[in-house]
């Protein structure tokens, strides 16, 4: 009989344990576990301890060559013999560019259906029902899968990790890929990074977002310096970056990225819908608009109705202030 939740973990490029995976295991225990982490790749052994840290009660580490890169072809076959071996009640993927790809992959083989970009998760006896940001992010509907196991993919902090505890001990299980690298048709022939300078806007806990109203590029020089003084990062709407003021790797929206800071500072943005999808997550938003009737000031915990060309300047002095004391 179909128990416990199966949660796929991440490793990060340089062999660290991605923080999505910690995202994961608390939405594991907030379900009631027991949860099983799995570990794919290569030279991810040893984070099976880190796994079992942060509350997974057993962890299925399958490290192989053959799974150094993420890899469709690869990934799911593995993935769906250690689903049918462990016959879980629950998947958890995060919505990373693996899950994204492999969650639905997975679910069309178990002929089963996933809830994707999920922000909360329940069970009601033994059926899920996962939560997920609609109508550009203005409402939340509600999923429930039909057939075994129920998948769904969680969006970035949507869930705090469970508190680190190193004494923690997990039984740890050690698979074969038992994969030819012929079965792989793809294959990756180079890799083109991003250069980032501070933090990058996806882990940022503090965001200020700049919108068409700051007025072109060098309106956005004192969102830096804000940002900077807070230890975060800038995005921006879709209109900033397709006018060229600044680059779009750092849109926020229905056509960018997702952020889930603790704090997003919007600045002399309206707020459309498309770019409201981006920050549903947000636990705190703070608007800062000369028009008393934007959009953003509907999901602002905090508002400032004023001309952003006097209050951030206020507003950076002050964080100056404090910060120095």
């Amino acid at each position: 009989m179909a128990s416990g939740v199966l949660v796929f973990g991440e490793a990060t490029e340089d062999g660290r344990l991605a923080p999505v995976t910690g995202d994961l295991l608390g939405a594991a225990k907030s379900l009631g576990g027991p949860a099983t982490c799995v570990l794919l790749g290569a030279g991810v052994e040893g984070l099976a301890q880190e796994c079992a840290a942060l509350g997974a009660d057993k962890v299925i580490v399958v490290d192989d060559p053959v799974l150094k890169d993420y890899q469709g072809d690869a990934y799911v076959p593995v993935g769906e013999r250690i689903c049918k071996e462990a016959d879980p009640l629950v998947v958890l993927f995060g919505q990373t560019m693996m899950g994204r790809d492999m969650a639905p992959r997975l679910a069309a083989r178990m002929d089963t259906a996933v809830a994707m970009d999920c922000v909360e998760l329940s069970l009601e006896g033994e059926k899920l029902l996962a939560s997920r940001p609609c109508y550009g992010g203005n409402a939340r509907a509600r999923y429930s899968i039909n057939g075994m196991p129920q998948m769904a993919t969680l969006r970035a902090k949507a869930y705090d990790p469970p508190e680190r505890d190193d004494s923690r001990q997990a039984e740890v299980v050690k698979q074969s890929a038992d994969l030819s690298a012929d079965a792989i048709r793809a294959r990756v022939t180079g890799r083109t990074k991003e250069e980032v300078e501070g933090v990058r806007l996806e882990d940022a806990t503090v965001v200020v977002g700049g919108g068409r109203g700051v007025g072109g590029p060098e309106g956005l020089k004192p969102l830096e310096e804000l940002a900077g003084l807070l230890g975060g990062a800038v995005g921006t709407t879709r209109a900033v970056c397709d006018m060229g003021w600044y680059p779009v790797g750092t849109q926020i929206g229905l056509t960018g990225k997702v952020v889930t800071p603790d704090l997003y500072i919007a600045v002399a943005l309206s707020g459309a819908s498309q770019h409201m999808a981006g920050i549903s997550g947000v636990k705190n938003i703070v608007a800062i608009n000369k028009d008393p009737e934007a959009n953003i000031f509907r999901a602002a915990r905090f508002g400032v109705v004023g001309d952003w060309k006097e209050v951030i300047p206020a507003f950076t002095e002050k964080v100056k202030e404090l910060t120095a004391g």
